[in-house]
């Protein structure tokens, strides 16, 4: 019985993860919420995880945009005739 019971509590039902999603697609609300998820003490562990790894892709993303900027940036100033 206090498996069951345990199982209930740590269960994330679909209306959250929806629920979930649409908060942590909005911007700047969203990488909060996402902190908040990940680093909380009282967050389900199936959602920490997800909220972690959402994070981490977040930061992915960041540091290839961020490249791909500087490159496209560096080669435009390469590109310039300074006389």
């Amino acid at each position: 019985m206090h498996l069951e019971e345990d199982l209930k509590e740590n269960h994330v039902t679909v209306s959250d993860w929806i629920i979930s999603l649409f908060i942590s697609s909005i911007p700047l609300v969203g990488i909060i919420m996402l902190s908040v998820w990940a680093f909380g003490s009282n967050t389900i562990p199936s959602k920490a995880n997800w909220a972690k790894a959402s994070l981490i892709f977040y930061l992915i993303g960041f540091v290839l945009i961020a490249v791909f900027w500087s490159t496209f940036f560096g080669l435009y100033m390469a590109g310039q005739d300074y006389s």
